[in-house]
């Protein structure tokens, strides 16, 4: 397997196959959803081992970051400051529940490549890119959204590509 690393090739071809990837979407949507997380969870370990995250960090300069309540106390903790200024700080809040995210782009936390409150990242750090949870196929539409952005998610459905036997030219 030909690992591809190099954001800028990852990002050109994300755009190029933007239609074969929606054509991809289609196709695996009739396949048996355990059977393709199988598939994905081999990949994934396969292609994880091979990329190192500290040397990217393209997703904490790229996505907005969710963050849950359990995930907010526990960054004020880690950062010494009480959750209503890690709040006023950190969070852009929804008017109508409590939803947050990060209010900056690229987030507060990265630097250089790393994240600097690692040990108390938000839950949706810890679980990115996500190709570990089952349910892969009913989560196409942001699979295919962080395809240009993560190096994991990329070579993974470019492999799942080949082993599905996806036809790529029509």
């Amino acid at each position: 397997m030909n690992i591809i690393t190099d954001l800028k090739i990852i990002a050109e071809t994300a755009l190029k196959k933007e239609e074969e990837n929606y054509r991809f979407r289609s196709f695996l949507k009739g396949k048996d959803d355990k059977k393709i997380d199988k598939k994905v969870f081999q990949l994934n370990e396969t292609v994880a081992a091979q990329i190192d995250c500290t040397q990217c960090g393209n997703c904490c300069r790229g996505l907005m970051i969710s963050v849950e309540k359990a995930d907010a106390a526990r960054l004020s903790q880690h950062l010494a400051i009480d959750e209503e200024a890690f709040e006023k700080n950190y969070l852009e809040k929804s008017g109508e529940s409590d939803e947050a995210i990060f209010n900056a782009i690229p987030c507060h936390f990265l630097k250089g490549n790393k994240c600097s409150v690692y040990e108390a990242r938000p839950q949706a750090c810890r679980d990115f890119p996500h190709l570990h949870k089952p349910g892969f196929i009913f989560r196409l539409f942001s699979v295919i959204a962080n395809y240009g952005i993560c190096p994991i998610v990329f070579n993974v459905v470019e492999e799942l590509k080949k082993e599905t036997g996806f036809a790529r030219n029509r």
